[in-house]
């Protein structure tokens, strides 16, 4: 019944399940978008005239759009960026670099490990990785070990795994990391699509965010940052709209967020980005999560009914992102013959090749779902599997 909104089902008869890699958008914010660049399209923060107020004034109204959509103290916390990776980058080469361990999961996206490889981190120099079990549960217990070992670190968590939808239990890991003085960021790229996050609630530290993932724009993201880091964390960048006064002896940056945010950012994406989150409010996480939740319940006992299925996770926290493969099939072939059923997931290792190292396989087969897809595209999915399998076999 949502599909409606999303003008891509208008124009497709593709059954969208890719929605880890990115979501579709609603009429409004695309709309938004194009009504900035037809109406009023001028930069923000610097000229005075009309179109460049409205600009500025829609431009910041979106910041507070997503300071009370997170729950955030003050608006001044909340930075864009085009990205969870650029979020990601800005932390740990702005302000993670200091710390001497950089602690995350298994089950991290590249872009939560490459950055600290660029920083010269390796596992047990620099870079400590905490185990999970067969079902992808994160351990605890060696969490508390190497927090133990290596106290006033710095943890980089990923929220929800986009390569299985497993869950961490983040107010958990944040609650023990503070207890060894340690500091938390949370990659909460998959979040916002499938649940309520509460910045003040959690009492996370730095939370990355992605609009693209968030039926919002793609090339918008935001990183909120607790109050006691903004002057404690450098700017990633420099130049127009950072600065209060320069001369050629030195220069004097703005405040929060100002100084974070150089040169022009993408100011249709991310009023467009306010736009998707007004939609969410709309609809209501309560409805969302309700109907996610049947549909993946569905995904799962529809796909535990296929021949020589491998699964690598339960259901029990997880959502949004199932991934699975067929025993002696490649999942590159069911690909390619799924998209010629115009079924559109994704194979492979999906960003995340540690983990599918550690589980001794090159990839998966992963359906990646959101509110919007039903039942329907279920069985569509199923009725392509099946005829992929039996050319295969």
């Amino acid at each position: 019944m949502f599909k409606k909104d999303f003008p891509y089902f208008s124009n497709s008869d593709i059954v969208y399940l890719d929605n880890a890699a990115t979501t579709q958008k609603p009429k409004e914010v695309i709309t938004s978008q194009v009504e900035y660049y037809e109406n009023y399209c001028a930069n923000t923060h610097r000229s005075s005239f009309g179109d460049a107020n409205k600009a500025t004034l829609n431009y910041e109204n979106a910041r507070k759009t997503l300071q009370e959509f997170i729950n955030a103290p003050k608006k001044e916390q909340i930075i864009f960026t085009k990205g969870v990776t650029e979020s990601i980058n800005f932390i740990a080469s702005s302000y993670a670099k200091k710390f001497k361990k950089v602690i995350i999961s298994s089950l991290e996206h590249h872009s939560n490990i490459v950055p600290w490889h660029m920083q010269g981190r390796t596992l047990g120099e620099g870079l400590e990785v905490v185990s999970c079990n067969e079902n992808l549960d994160f351990d605890f217990v060696d969490y508390e070990n190497i927090l133990k070992a290596n106290p006033n670190s710095f943890v980089s968590i990923t929220h929800i795994s986009n390569a299985f939808g497993k869950i961490h239990d983040i107010k958990a890991i944040i609650k023990l990391a503070h207890k060894y003085d340690s500091v938390v960021m949370i990659d909460g790229a998959q979040s916002l699509a499938h649940m309520s996050v509460d910045m003040q609630e959690l009492d996370v530290d730095f939370f990355a965010i992605s609009a693209h993932k968030t039926f919002g724009p793609t090339g918008v993201g935001a990183i909120y940052i607790k109050e006691k880091y903004l002057k404690e964390v450098e700017p990633y960048q420099t130049g127009g709209a950072t600065i209060d006064q320069v001369d050629f002896s030195s220069s004097t940056m703005l405040d929060a967020p100002y100084k974070f945010e150089a040169g022009t950012q993408n100011i249709a994406g991310v009023i467009g980005f306010a736009k998707a989150l007004d939609y969410l409010n709309e609809v209501g996480y309560d409805v969302i999560m309700k109907q996610e939740h049947e549909v993946y319940e569905y995904l799962t006992d529809q796909l535990s009914k296929l021949p020589n299925i491998i699964f690598y996770n339960d259901l029990e926290d997880s959502i949004g992102s199932k991934s699975f493969n067929f025993k002696n099939i490649m999942h590159d072939d069911i690909g390619i013959l799924l998209d010629k059923m115009k079924i559109a997931l994704r194979v492979g290792h999906h960003c995340a090749q540690p983990i599918m190292k550690q589980l001794n396989i090159k990839g998966t087969i992963r359906v990646s779902i959101a509110f919007y897809n039903t039942k329907e595209d279920v069985d569509k999915l199923i009725t392509a599997l099946k005829k992929a399998l039996d050319m295969l076999s």
